[in-house]
């Protein structure tokens, strides 16, 4: 059977290094690219955009290793650039340490024939340069994997020429913990945007009433719940990204550059007057009347979902299927799931009369852009609110007071509450006992999720460096689980060790 293959037309040396971008974006640590082609074919041209593209550094020098051999590079990841054209024997890689650590970074091997077959095939991406007249052509081949990587890659690329930007540079942006991708995109005219890349998820497997754990808890598996919550934010006056370009279908979009200040200082530490201004936003937006139904155009929609009891307990239960196993050693028994959902349901009783409206849900440092130079609620940018929801408002005060990313000191923590509350108070209406009564109560159950997601990250996904955050939310925990409506959990939770006696 035929090496399935990627063919791709290359016109010129511009368009060898907008393909070495669009390669870079495909590459996971652990990749190998194999650049064969006779000399003259473009090999080095490409290396050298691929490496530029990874190290985020259009000008960076990356001269050929045809002498040294090997060339190494501090990217997002490490990268070894080797040239074998003068290798004397396979055996000189084991001298080189060609292979040392490959698996933590990415690999480009030109004239990759001398290695004798010593190169593993299975994350192998073979690239094949030939000559075509004044033009290239290159073949891709690789397993099945790889080459859908790269081919989401260039349909990306074919995203930006049909939306008007054929001549764009691409570079990574850090991303968060989901399954979304982020770029830097600089267009010709000097502009710098950002492409969300969100394929829409297949849903997993069932396991609660036929349905799977995204539907029960109101994730957004596709880029619509974005677009719409983003098209109502902006409506409303408050500064989410314009949208410049938009294909729901392969959830890709093009979205305005709100800046990238953030909320910390330099040596990470929050900043108190953002963190209130963010507060009194929050105190804004609540004060609006919010459509459950957000039309996008004539054929695609989006009904905000409820923030119901079914999504907040299976939130909760993160802790007994993630988090009390790695503390316990033993999987959750059914008596003490049983007996951890009753008492959740009974605390969140409490609560059902509390005030609603709409719910961001990830309102913190890492979602939140300064803009200092503007004024009022365009001060502030929001970026990641495609799982909004229409619950308690106290859930976004404690997403921002409680940043899980970020150590909020108690003293800091009720000022950001007292800048929230001054800002309800002083607009009307608000009931003081019940916005605390409901922010102990959401303090507990967001930490109690996040106890869950952080271990989960570790062991399921292979990111550990998220388990460095569990102190913190032991710490938040802690503070909140001492409002009266918690007692039930208290009792429970000190039992398991999430929170001293």
């Amino acid at each position: 059977m035929p090496q399935p293959t990627i063919t791709r037309a290359l016109a010129d040396k511009h368009d060898m290094e907008l393909f070495g971008q669009d390669l870079a974006a495909a590459l996971h640590p652990g990749d190998l690219l194999a650049l064969s082609g006779s000399l003259g074919a473009g090999k080095t041209t490409l290396a050298r955009a691929i490496i530029r593209t990874l190290c985020c550094d259009a000008s960076l020098e990356v001269p050929s290793p045809t002498f040294t051999l090997v060339q190494n590079y501090d990217a997002r990841f490490p990268v070894v650039h080797a040239d074998l054209y003068r290798l004397g024997s396979a055996d000189e890689l084991d001298e080189l340490g060609f292979d040392e650590n490959r698996d933590a970074g990415v690999t480009l091997v030109e004239w990759p024939e001398n290695a004798s077959g010593r190169l593993p095939a299975a994350s192998l991406i073979a690239i094949r340069i030939d000559m075509e007249g004044e033009g290239r052509i290159a073949h891709v081949e690789g397993t099945e994997n790889v080459l859908a990587r790269v081919a989401r890659s260039l349909k990306i690329r074919k995203f930006l020429d049909s939306s008007g930007y054929p001549a764009a540079r691409r570079t990574h942006l850090t991303g968060d913990a989901s399954t979304r991708a982020y770029e830097n995109i600089d267009t010709a005219a000097g502009d710098r945007l950002v492409l969300m890349d969100a394929a829409a998820q297949p849903d997993g497997p069932p396991v609660r009433d036929g349905k799977p754990y995204s539907r029960i808890a109101h994730l957004a598996e596709s880029v619509t719940p974005f677009v719409a919550i983003d098209l109502a934010l902006r409506k409303a006056g408050f500064c989410a990204p314009e949208i410049h370009a938009q294909n729901l279908d392969d959830g890709i979009l093009l979205l305005e550059n709100l800046g990238s200040e953030g909320f910390l200082t330099a040596d990470g530490k929050p900043v108190a007057e953002r963190y209130c201004a963010a507060a009194r936003l929050l105190a804004d937006l609540h004060q609006r009347q919010w459509p459950r139904h957000i039309a996008i155009s004539d054929t695609a929609s989006h009904e905000i979902p409820l923030y119901d009891r079914p999504a907040q307990l299976i939130e909760t239960e993160l802790m007994t299927d993630w988090y009390l196993p790695q503390v316990t050693g033993e999987k959750t028994g059914a008596a003490e799931l049983e007996e951890f959902r009753s008492t959740w349901n009974a605390v969140l009783d409490c609560a059902q009369d509390g005030e609603k409206c709409l719910v961001l849900r990830d309102y913190h440092s890492p979602n939140l852009i300064w803009r200092g130079n503007r004024e009022g609620n365009d001060r502030i940018g929001l970026i990641d609110f495609q799982d909004a929801v229409i619950g308690s408002i106290a859930y976004d005060v404690v997403s921002l007071a409680q940043d899980a990313r970020v150590t909020i000191g108690g003293k800091m923590e009720r000022q950001i509450a007292e800048a929230y509350c001054n800002a309800r108070a002083s607009a009307g209406n608000f009931d003081r006992a019940r916005f605390e009564r409901d922010y102990a109560i959401m303090s507990v159950q967001r930490n109690t999720k996040l106890l869950g997601i952080f271990v989960r990250l570790d062991r399921r996904d292979g990111k550990p460096a998220y388990l460095k955050h569990l102190p913190r939310i032991h710490e938040y925990l802690a503070r909140s689980i001492v409002h009266d409506a918690l007692r039930p959990l208290r009792t429970l939770y000190t039992r398991y060790g999430a929170v001293e006696s």
